[in-house]
């Protein structure tokens, strides 16, 4: 077994300890250390994939096909490695596999409880990415804000975990908040002694308080800190607000958190080299060209249903020197007018369910390629690319998706035969890494310099093959497809400067270090015709 490093939140939600988690994950592996990040959320959904991104964000989803909060991409992103269904826990899934092993007789003749039954299942669990990584040191970030009932079976198995584990394979750090009197300028540490306290019924003592705050801490702020919560002085860890999340692990570095946490866990400290690091930090603060693309979407007030795709483009500007200044436009907005398209350098399209404003995307795919301005379609950005170049291009004026019309006369997007008679909504659609094959002389085989590409899917329905000639005839080329030739990945115009629409989410494996070139190849397109 390796070592825990717990991570609470208190006082409110949203403070960030999904960038801490993730932070801290990438300072300890640049150290050497085998890390793995785990996050655990306290509802009764068995996972992310049913609830409205207006609910809970971006879904994202694992290689291996899991759908997760979107606090696992950015463990992904910020270690730089991929993470597994393992690596995300909710009360849905505990109780679920509970209740499953109860009904199998696992249990008989006794009385299942919270205690002690949920909670060892909660530590199994928690035990599993470091036994199935075989990593150092698992983080594991607890959804939620200390004191809501949901949340208390987890730090009820927290604590057990910390008496049976040696008092070295253990770290607890809380993530607080400082807030600033308006009247004053002052800071104020009640929430965060309060919020302590709470942590502290449940039989939790932290080793560390990370302090959000909007003011550096001053010495005296530290002090009062560190005796009311009886933590060491140079464990009262300021986290001050940013400009990016990607300066988060260079500043809790300045801090000295990651080698006062090794020394709890009895960890031999070692040298860090932040050099790639600090250059793309440097890169993306000093990018000096600004390139418009704008994201025509359903949830578009909500940018975290778009997390992925906005770090994906920041990775992308980084790489190429470039700000990228996303505009949101609300499909429904582009119903009512195309002007709102107007002085767009790029076109994106995203992911995304249900008829609501589908005709305003299908609109958007059509005026990108009408006015020769750059378009990049994911999944149902394909799919609306599909039906827009039938309508348009094809003189098939009815096409559509069976998702939005059944009756449709020219279903170009449609239900693969073993979909069409599920009635789950739940872990049932086409999740997870799947290969394709691409065309030579694509436009994608030379952005990919590659013959064959493995990507993220999450989605149901799928490009109609029965359309596959018509549609190629009249200038819209399947340049990715599965190996067996049955599912099209990839579609484009080549004669347009650059119109690529993918069945996959390349936003998934977007990386600070190693951009996806998908995103990269887009921003230097449209940045030339910005220019």
């Amino acid at each position: 077994m390796g070592k825990f490093i717990f991570i609470t939140g208190g006082v409110l939600s949203g403070l960030g300890k999904g960038v801490v988690a993730a932070s801290l994950g990438y300072l300890l592996k640049a150290r050497g250390y085998k890390v793995t990040l785990q996050k655990i959320d306290p509802y009764l959904n068995v996972d992310a994939g049913t609830m409205n991104p207006y609910e809970h964000g971006e879904v994202f989803v694992t290689a291996d096909g899991k759908e997760c909060d979107l606090d696992i991409g950015r463990y992904e992103r910020f270690l730089h490695q991929d993470l597994s269904a393992s690596n995300y826990i909710t009360t849905g899934q505990v109780y679920w596999n509970v209740i499953q092993r109860e009904r199998h007789g696992d249990y008989l003749g006794k009385t299942v409880q919270i205690i002690p039954h949920i909670t060892e299942e909660i530590k199994r669990l928690i035990c599993a990415p470091l036994e199935e990584s075989g990593a150092e040191i698992g983080i594991v970030e607890v959804g939620g804000t200390v004191g809501d009932i949901e949340g208390l079976p987890y730090l009820e198995a927290l604590r057990q975990l910390r008496d049976e584990l040696p008092r070295e394979d253990t770290c607890f750090v809380h993530l607080t908040y400082i807030p600033v009197l308006s009247t004053t300028g002052e800071l104020k540490t009640k929430p965060t002694q309060h919020s302590v306290k709470e942590l502290r019924t449940v039989g939790i003592q932290p080793d560390f308080i990370v302090a959000r705050t909007h003011e550096p801490l001053t010495r005296d702020i530290r002090r009062k800190i560190s005796l009311f919560c009886d933590v060491p002085l140079t464990h009262v860890i300021e986290g001050l607000d940013l400009p990016s999340i990607y300066e988060v692990p260079l500043a809790l570095e300045g801090e000295g958190f990651p080698q006062r946490v090794l020394e709890v866990l009895s960890l031999p400290a070692r040298s860090a080299d932040h050099r790639a690091w600090e250059e793309f930090v440097r890169r993306l603060r000093g990018a000096d060209a600004a390139v418009r693309i704008g994201i025509v979407g359903k949830y578009v007030e909500l940018h975290d249903a778009y997390i992925s795709i906005i770090e994906a483009f920041q990775h992308a500007g980084a790489a190429l020197g470039v700000q990228v200044e996303l505009c949101w436009v609300p499909s429904a907005k582009v119903e009512e007018t195309a002007e709102v398209l107007e002085g767009l350098a790029g076109i994106l399209v995203p992911g995304g369910f249900g008829e609501r404003g589908i005709e305003g995307k299908i609109l958007a795919a059509d005026y990108a390629r009408r006015e020769g301005i750059p378009y990049f379609g994911i999944c149902l950005g394909m799919q609306v690319a599909v039906i827009a170049f039938a309508r348009y291009a094809a003189g098939l004026s009815e096409a559509n998706s069976t998702e939005f019309d059944p009756d449709t006369s020219h279903p170009v997007i449609d239900l693969l035969p073993e979909q069409r008679h599920l009635r789950a909504k739940g872990g049932t659609m086409r999740l997870g890494a799947y290969p394709a094959v691409l065309r030579n002389g694509s436009k994608v085989r030379g952005i990919y310099e590659n013959d064959e590409i493995v990507e993220r899917h999450r989605h149901r329905y799928e490009f109609n093959l029965d359309y596959l000639d018509t549609l190629e005839r009249v200038g819209m080329l399947a340049s990715g497809v599965s190996p067996d030739g049955k599912l099209v990945e990839i579609v484009e115009l080549p004669d347009h400067l650059w119109y690529i629409g993918v069945q996959f989410h390349p936003e998934y494996t977007s990386r600070p270090l190693r951009p996806h070139p998908l995103f990269v190849d887009f921003v230097r397109k449209c940045a030339e015709r910005s220019s």
